[in-house]
């Protein structure tokens, strides 16, 4: 398997396009880096994010792509904007539960290959931190919701969202924008998920 090239679709919104930060700092391309430094081939991934985008606009988003071939991997992380938005939590499990057959389609039916990682929380960026329990509270709420729909559905679940406290006491986590995260950050999220992925390539 370490010998194939394998292929990798990224799912999400701002933090999967990584507003704010260079290409090379976007979590899925410093996975994929670390990816090949421990043996495997990875391509470039294809990535269908946009910032601001709630779970259905990235259906339309995927739709709009109408892509046909299948990846070995697939990432989705979704929903800080229906929470920004007030969104409902019912529409939110609805939406969220299609994307995860969406995904486990593009997997070619794999669940093992597809990871689902949790929402941050933006309450710890300079941005949110006036409102940090609140917002807190709300996404906390996202992801109960996408966690039981992974663990329902059988895909693994990454929980990257202790990891945005750091940005309270460092804002090198934080990107010059003061509301999205740094390069530093998707690094973080990189190495959490680097183990699970491995795993399921072997």
């Amino acid at each position: 398997m370490s010998q194939q090239e394998l292929t990798y679709l990224a799912l999400g919104d701002s933090y999967t396009i990584g507003e704010a930060v260079e290409e090379k700092e976007r979590y899925p391309v410093q996975l994929k880096e670390a990816l090949n430094e421990s043996g495997f081939s990875i391509n470039s991934p294809k990535i269908i994010a946009t910032t601001g985008w709630t779970t259905d606009e990235l259906m339309a988003g995927i739709k709009k792509e109408q892509l046909t071939e299948p990846f070995d991997l697939v990432t989705l992380l979704i929903g800080v904007n229906n929470q920004y938005r007030n969104r409902s939590i019912e529409a939110y499990r609805s939406d969220f539960r299609r994307l995860l057959r969406i995904a486990n389609r593009f997997a070619k039916g794999k669940k093992k290959r597809v990871f689902v990682l949790s929402i941050p929380d933006w309450g710890a960026t300079p941005f949110g931190k006036a409102n940090l329990e609140v917002i807190t509270s709300a996404i906390q709420k996202f992801n109960v919701v996408n966690k039981e729909e992974s663990e329902r559905f059988g895909v693994n679940y990454i929980d990257i969202t202790p990891s945005s406290y750091k940005a309270l006491d460092d804002l090198s986590y934080v990107a010059h924008d003061q509301l999205h995260y740094s390069g530093k950050m998707y690094g973080e999220w990189a190495k959490l998920l680097l183990p699970y992925v491995q795993k399921s390539l072997k």
